[in-house]
């Protein structure tokens, strides 16, 4: 993984050169993106209750899946927190097949290279805010940085096909699992390339790529001590214009 794609992950501390004019603002203020973990499970599942069962009479994950998938790859979910409250959460698990099938809903597949997404729920009071698709978007381009995921995979009703369809997935078919009643459309989103930064980012740390982004960073800080001061100020100017880079739009949900 280049050190382009860890960026986005990556919360530099300014050097006390850097003007205070120069430095980032940030618009989500006490905002924080982590991997969930047992402890967050009836959390997840609130919310995730309220969205759900007043549309679809029955949850994607009831509370023991939770915790079952956030025990063995917590590393594939990721939470908003808003001062230290669950506001948004996603939760994936690794499959090893082209379409999902029944086992898909509660088997983790470690040798896999597809991430198959769960779930997707926002808390009602921070809803029509656009935080399904900022996180969504979060999500994704920390899968770029997984160096063992090729694509993410889903499961959704029709009138929720639109939504993720503006964030880059596309329609695979009708899927073959139904819940009593319901059916559902398949969707995937290829995974490739580096992780783009996007504007107001708040801190994110996720256990498996913590060294990586570690030696990423004191290989950057070296190659900042090496340089003459011209080159050095060459590459910070480089380093933010890459922080700058515009955000995709993303609608309300």
């Amino acid at each position: 993984m280049s050190l382009v794609g860890a960026l986005p992950f990556l919360k530099p501390r300014l050097s006390p050169s850097v003007s205070p004019g120069r430095q980032r603002r940030h618009t989500l203020p006490a905002s924080e993106f982590r991997p969930l973990n047992t402890q967050d499970a009836i959390s997840v599942f609130e919310i995730e209750k309220e969205a759900f069962i007043s549309v679809s009479g029955d949850c994607p994950l009831h509370l023991d899946e939770v915790r079952h998938f956030l025990t063995l790859c917590p590393e594939l979910s990721m939470g908003w927190f808003e001062e230290g409250r669950l506001v948004a959460f996603i939760i994936g698990s690794q499959w090893d097949q082209d379409r999902l099938t029944l086992d898909a809903l509660s088997l983790h597949k470690p040798k896999g290279s597809t991430v198959h997404i769960h779930v997707l729920a926002v808390h009602r009071t921070f809803r029509q805010q656009g935080k399904g698709p900022i996180l969504m978007w979060r999500y994704l381009q920390y899968l770029r940085c997984l160096p063992y995921v090729r694509r993410a995979v889903l499961m959704c009703e029709d009138f929720l096909v639109p939504f993720y369809q503006k964030s880059g997935f596309k329609v695979q078919g009708r899927c073959s699992i139904t819940v009593a009643s319901l059916t559902f459309t398949e969707m995937q989103y290829p995974v490739r390339g580096h992780a783009l930064m996007r504007r107001n980012s708040e801190a994110i740390g996720f256990p498996q790529t913590a060294l990586l982004l570690e030696e990423q960073t004191q290989r950057l800080k070296s190659v900042l001590l090496l340089e003459e001061p011209i080159q050095r100020s060459e590459s910070a100017l480089l380093l933010e214009e890459q922080t700058q880079r515009t955000e995709p739009e993303s609608a309300d949900v």
